[in-house]
């Protein structure tokens, strides 16, 4: 048998469930302590933020730490020249639409023949589209939130130059914060959503009530071992992203 549990133990662990709440490791006896496994907690969402142009970054306006909501603004990039370029545009196509219009009367009159309207027409659409792709990539000029979250780390500094697909800036959610662990394989005939477990956490000696929430698709073949998702069954203030700690889960039945 994989666990042996002392009835104490699992009066012990019962009682952690039902409370939801916090309790000191060494309240758990040493046979709860035994056969654990290690487990990171980890954010539902994080992202890196990147430029999707080459340009001087302009500012920065969170620091490192800083909250933010979904939409608010992270970086500017210095589109100065990008505008210019569209001010161009919107002038080009304020010219085409007028000679077509022009052209347009003019074919009513019989003074100009058809091919010039077509040309004309083109003219105003190629320069219709050369504002639309100069819109986009203005608006790509500042660069907004797509979740409410912090901000992990900088990853460039105002007034440099950056390239296209360049690291801004590091993000998470840590609103909702999960459990990650890798579990033996032969832990899928005694496990499922829902089953519950402990996550004794290093950093701060307590101990979480939680569940697991997502079985991982595929084995590895060369561990036995499968990835395990989980998250707490109370909000746990205090914690942070990137902690570690201990899984001790009481399962229902022992494998060979």
């Amino acid at each position: 048998m994989i666990f042996s549990w002392f009835r104490s133990g699992v009066v012990a662990l019962g009682a952690l469930f039902l409370s939801g709440g916090p309790v000191q490791a060494a309240e758990l006896p040493t046979a709860l302590q035994a056969n654990t496994l290690r487990a990171q907690i980890l954010p539902r969402q994080y992202t890196t933020m990147s430029s999707e142009l080459p340009a001087r970054l302009e500012k920065l306006p969170l620091e490192e730490g800083a909250r933010f909501k979904n939409g608010d603004l992270l970086a500017s990039l210095d589109c100065s020249l990008q505008r210019a370029q569209l001010e161009k545009a919107r002038a080009a196509l304020t010219a085409a639409d007028k000679l077509r219009e022009v052209n347009s009367k003019l074919l009513q009159l019989k003074s100009v023949g058809e091919l010039e309207v077509v040309t004309s027409g083109a003219e105003a659409a190629k320069a219709r589209a050369e504002v639309a792709v100069m819109t986009a990539t203005v608006a790509k000029c500042a660069i907004s939130a797509p979740f409410s979250g912090r901000i992990v780390e900088w990853k460039a500094r105002p007034h440099q130059f950056v390239q296209a697909g360049q690291a801004l800036l590091e993000l998470l959610d840590d609103s909702i914060l999960e459990v990650e662990f890798i579990a033996p394989s032969r832990w899928l005939q005694q496990i499922k959503p829902g089953s519950p477990f402990t996550l004794h956490v290093d950093e701060t000696g307590q101990a979480h009530a939680a569940k697991i929430i997502r079985i991982g698709a595929k084995v590895d073949a060369v561990s036995q071992s499968i990835k395990i998702s989980g998250q707490f069954l109370q909000a746990v203030p205090g914690l942070l992203a990137g902690m570690s700690g201990r899984v001790v889960m009481d399962l229902p039945a022992a494998a060979p």
